[in-house]
């Protein structure tokens, strides 16, 4: 059976951008209610929703308010902990059967964080460097995908020492997702291509 069978995924295309309205504690997680706007039409309790990329569900609908709980271990692999309110987050439902897949597979599953290290604008067009764990940065190369808060994206290039990587961005992306807003020293969520982590199981497999 492939392995992506009855998953959810998604595209790394942000559907728009929400507003964290309160961060409740419930220890040992945190509840995050958030002013989703038009995307909490027709949203019901069980759905999957991307927040920066992370998968979670929807615990709780009040009009355009999503309500949303985040364990422990969520907290500490993302940016989510560290929001505030007022924060903008993007916002992507899961893909349904029958969408047209535009960006990449993306499962929600955030491997890490990386922080802004750089960023030239150039015009209404900008350049983001990223600093990246170097156990993460095996799984990027040039030309290849990468989601960044729950962005897809295409990585420019790498660099010489394998300790960050760079990305590309339109106008249209800084103005209707939170990368438009990231600065120098900004933590940003990261899901690393799906298909290279599955070239890397094969060939541990092999090699094994």
């Amino acid at each position: 059976m492939n392995e992506l069978e009855n998953s959810i995924v998604f595209t790394g295309l942000v559907e728009g951008m929400g507003k964290l309205v309160e961060l409740i504690d419930e220890p040992p997680g945190k509840r995050l209610v958030i002013d989703a706007g038009e995307i909490a039409s027709g949203a019901a309790i069980g759905d999957s929703v991307a927040l920066n990329g992370c998968c979670l569900t929807v615990v709780a609908v009040s009009g355009s308010v999503l309500e949303f709980e985040a364990g422990k271990e969520t907290l500490r692999r993302t940016n989510l902990g560290g929001l505030q309110c007022g924060n903008a987050i993007n916002l992507e439902r899961s893909l349904r059967i029958g969408d047209r897949l535009g960006g990449h597979l993306v499962t929600g599953h955030i491997d890490t964080v990386a922080r802004v290290a750089r960023r030239d604008d150039e015009g209404e067009w900008s350049t983001f460097w990223f600093e990246l764990d170097r156990q993460w940065m095996h799984h990027l190369a040039s030309k290849g995908s990468v989601a960044v808060d729950g962005v897809s994206l295409t990585v420019v290039d790498v660099n010489d020492n394998k300790t960050a990587f760079s990305v590309a961005l339109i106008p249209h992306t800084l103005e209707v997702t939170t990368l438009g807003r990231r600065q120098i020293g900004d933590s940003v969520n990261i899901e690393t291509d799906l298909l290279a982590k599955y070239v890397e199981r094969q060939l541990a497999r092999e090699t094994s």
